[in-house]
């Protein structure tokens, strides 16, 4: 497949005027781009158009709800593709007790697209977005509060959306004390996390209970929130360094936390640097702590058919080996993407993290294609087109996209794409 896996331009340009390939936000970090004076400029209508385009998008679960709210005005015929294989945080401590994928991602996407016309679909997106206090007692307490329908949160949930949440928490609770040689902690734990996996047990179906969030959460039936493997068993990552070190498990990778449940902090000054570059990620077999065991899980059927058939693939900002690439990575995937003429669109991120540290934008481009291709290191992988877009200062996080800035130079990729088609 070699380079054409992220695309044509990486080859033959199709016609004498090529779409750009690459959004980059302008960070203060030592790369060297043109003057911020060449930034796109885009008018995309936020009013609904008879014929929307379709993107798909590879993300994690944090950094691209940014831009989600911003994202519906240019299309709702949204993709969102996530990894399974998070174990951090509650997501960690479900997966402990009851196995099964990390649903932590997808639950975060579904509640960005969920519904907010309504008194009522604000109230159950406040509930489902609930997070239990850091303290166990405490928050074991409030959980029984919660699932007992006492709760503050239950305020402005009408009957029928109150006995379905309802239901499924206290199938969450009670398949938590079936595991009686487990003790469950409740610490900093997700209520849409805890109603995904009541969900997903009782239908021993990952895309069933994301079916059924997406109906609770009202959801428009033309995005779709898509698990890269759709499964119902636990799912390890593994990387390898350039120095032959094995690390096993996406928390360790990314953000250790030492067990830690509390909220994550992703920047560079707050965890140990990797001895060495990533140079692949891999899944693992989750049986035994002490031997390399890699395993081939195969793609969702969803994904690849979607990916043969949106007008622009996105490959998003956020965590590039434990976000992006465990969804790349896959068998299909980037020979899907090396047949597509389609627009493919990598949005930069504004800040190093413990992942890509020292990192050019070549090298996240470098990073992408050896996923797709499945091989690594080939330094012919280089930048051809881009567009600049506006970054603001997030108080919270550092340099982030202007939500805005960016959606409207996508939407100018994108239907500068269309144009070719009619």
């Amino acid at each position: 497949m070699a380079d054409s896996c992220l695309g044509p331009f990486f080859c033959k340009p199709l016609g004498p005027s090529p779409l750009p390939l690459f959004l980059f936000q302008i960070p203060k970090l030592p790369f060297h781009f043109p003057s911020k004076s060449m930034a796109a400029h885009c008018h995309c209508s936020s009013n609904p158009r008879p014929s929307q385009p379709s993107l798909l998008v590879f993300s994690g679960g944090t950094a691209f709800n940014g831009v989600v709210e911003e994202l519906k005005k240019l299309t709702v015929r949204v993709a969102h593709v996530l990894p399974v294989s998070d174990d951090g945080g509650s997501t960690a401590e479900i997966v402990r007790v009851l196995g099964g994928p990390a649903v932590g991602d997808i639950r975060s996407r579904c509640l960005r697209l969920a519904d907010e016309s309504t008194s009522e679909a604000l109230s159950v997106r406040r509930l489902l977005g609930h997070r239990l206090p850091i303290n166990p007692q405490q928050a074991k307490s409030e959980w029984y509060e919660v699932v007992e329908g006492a709760h503050s949160l239950w305020e402005g949930v009408s009957k029928p959306y109150r006995e379905t949440i309802r239901s499924f928490l206290a199938y969450f609770q009670n398949e938590i004390i079936r595991r009686h040689n487990e003790s469950f902690c409740f610490s900093n734990g997700s209520i849409g996390n805890f109603f995904f996996a009541g969900a997903r047990v009782f239908f021993q179906s990952l895309d069933a209970a994301i079916f059924l969030f997406s109906r609770v959460s009202d959801i428009p039936p033309e995005s779709l929130v898509l698990p890269v493997i759709s499964t119902n068993d636990r799912l390890t990552l593994g990387c390898e360094l350039w120095d032959g070190t094995i690390i096993r498990g996406q928390n360790e990778i990314s953000h250790p936390t030492n067990g830690s449940v509390g909220p994550v902090d992703k920047g560079r000054s707050s965890v140990p640097a990797l001895p060495s570059r990533i140079k692949r990620v891999f899944y693992m077999s989750s049986e035994g702590r002490n031997s390399l065991h890699e395993v081939f899980p195969t793609a969702n059927a969803a994904v690849l058919d979607q990916l043969s058939n949106v007008d622009c693939i996105v490959y998003a900002m956020g965590s590039l080996f434990t976000s992006l690439c465990p969804s790349l990575v896959l068998l299909g995937i980037g020979e899907i993407i090396s047949s597509r003429s389609c627009p493919k669109v990598l949005l930069l991120n504004g800040t190093h993290d413990r992942e890509t540290s020292s990192f050019s934008a070549s090298s996240f481009v470098t990073a992408i294609t050896d996923a797709l291709n499945r091989t690594y290191g080939d330094s012919h992988n280089c930048l051809k087109n881009f567009v600049v877009v506006d970054s603001i200062r997030d108080p919270k996080v550092g340099i982030i996209f202007d939500p805005e800035s960016l959606i409207n130079a996508l939407g100018n990729v994108v239907s500068r794409y269309m144009r070719t088609k009619d």
